[in-house]
């Protein structure tokens, strides 16, 4: 907990929150993995302290592939610490590799049957949250999927009481995410026991 909320102070735009998400979210934003047969190979971008990995790590098996991409060092640290090294020692014949990097220039090839997103949109201009969407999108496997989450209202809270340019890029930004609800049979789960109270949003990459 105070290594996340150190971070937010020091760099709130890349973290986006004053609270690491909650079990509940967690459990909702992992949910299609442990729906998933056979082996799958499955993205996380910007984890955090890992709240979402640690739930990804109990949903993955033999034949797996879990590739994890975060730009903060310091989190990095953490993930390692934390999580990755006693899993790997624990589970040798497993991929699990961590990635120091922005997910637009990642050194991560595709496809991936799930995706699993923690960046706070709502912090970014525009024209990032596009190139990021199109980025994962084109490493999405067919029919497969890809979930993020939001604070639930959170545009309609911040609107008031932010810049005009500041409200024109949440206009941009909810427009940009309701195209891609449409285009991808999007799908949104109200998760109530999360503070604040969040949405996760699944999204669906069609079959050709």
């Amino acid at each position: 907990m105070f290594d996340f909320l150190s971070q937010t102070f020091r760099n709130f735009k890349h973290t986006g929150a004053v609270w690491p998400s909650g079990r509940k979210l967690a459990r909702e934003m992992t949910s299609s993995l442990r729906a998933s047969s056979g082996p799958k190979r499955v993205l996380e971008v910007g984890p955090g302290t890992g709240p979402f990995t640690s739930r990804i790590l109990q949903s993955i098996h033999p034949g797996d592939e879990f590739h994890i991409v975060e730009i903060n060092p310091f989190f990095c640290s953490v993930l390692k610490n934390r999580l990755l090294d006693s899993f790997r020692d624990r589970h040798p014949d497993l991929t699990v590799e961590l990635h120091e990097s922005p997910i637009e220039l990642a050194p991560i090839e595709g496809p991936f049957d799930h995706i699993i997103c923690g960046l706070p949109f709502n912090n970014f201009p525009p024209p990032l949250v596009r190139d990021i969407f199109k980025r994962m999108l084109s490493l999405l496997a067919e029919d497969g999927d890809l979930t993020y989450f939001e604070y639930a209202a959170v545009r309609a809270i911040k609107a008031p009481i932010t810049s005009p340019k500041s409200r024109r890029n949440l206009r941009r930004i909810d427009a940009h995410g309701k195209r891609l609800h449409r285009r991808h049979r999007g799908s949104r789960q109200l998760v109530m026991a999360n503070f604040p109270p969040a949405v996760a949003v699944r999204l669906h990459q069609p079959t050709n």
